[in-house]
């Protein structure tokens, strides 16, 4: 019989929409804080769009909600005056690939001693399903129904390129990725604990509402189409300097 994981302590029911990937992906994250015994002991820093439903649903959490797309900064501050504490971020793609792209780099190529996790599901989620950075070639959007032109942002060979110490992309569209993602957020947590460097995962996610699918075709498209643009596995890159 499979071992039962308890659901985390500091999360409560959130209101995702239906087969949205943030559930799962905020329970993979403190479900690995508790393992490591960090529950107690942490800060989430977090911007703006669908990660913000994070904050009603964290009972006791600590958490810092800054502007859109600051959040690596913010959370660099944060751990420059906490040192002892773990401090990471949830960002959507739009907040950290757009807006805050700038921060995102720069939190990356100075190494700042954080865990940055990006959820990209491939539009504007909060906001009505608009085009992004990360839409798909021919996508179809509100503001591209005739679908996107051009490829879509892979922000992995930008982080290579800086040589972070470590950065991977996983999926939530199936079981077997949600068991290796975990892996990929218990890598780059443990790289902060033990080593006190920066760890970067991208996290797709299914978007059931605006991509119109139901939970199990958003979960396809992810499979079948997204990964052939932007491929999952993890990247060590300390080595390449």
């Amino acid at each position: 019989m499979a071992k039962y994981t308890k659901y985390p302590e500091l999360l409560s029911p959130n209101g995702w929409c239906p087969g949205c990937g943030y559930g799962i992906i905020a329970r993979l994250i403190y479900e690995v804080m508790e393992e490591k015994g960090v529950s107690q002991n942490h800060i989430y820093v977090g911007g703006v769009g669908c990660n913000a439903n994070l904050y009603g649903a964290l009972e006791g959490g600590n958490k810092v909600e800054c502007h859109h797309g600051r959040a690596p900064v913010c959370a660099n501050g944060i751990k420059a005056l906490m040192p002892d504490t773990f401090v990471f971020t949830i960002q959507g793609d739009g907040d950290c690939y757009a807006i805050g792209m700038g921060e995102t780099i720069i939190a990356a190529h100075n190494r700042f001693p954080i865990t940055v996790f990006a959820v990209n599901n491939a539009n504007y989620g909060m906001t009505g399903g608009q085009t992004a950075p990360t839409t798909l070639t021919g996508q179809v959007t509100t503001t591209s129904p005739k679908g996107k032109e051009g490829k879509p942002f892979d922000i992995i060979p930008q982080m290579r390129a800086l040589g972070v110490d470590y950065c991977a992309r996983g999926t939530t569209a199936s079981l077997a990725e949600i068991r290796k993602l975990k892996k990929y957020i218990t890598k780059a947590i443990d790289l902060q604990l033990q080593e006190r460097k920066y760890a970067f995962v991208e996290i797709l996610s299914p978007c059931p509402t605006n991509w119109h699918k139901s939970p199990l075709e958003a979960n396809e498209y992810i499979m079948n189409n997204v990964i052939k643009y932007l491929p999952l596995g993890e990247y060590d890159t300390s080595k390449e300097e």
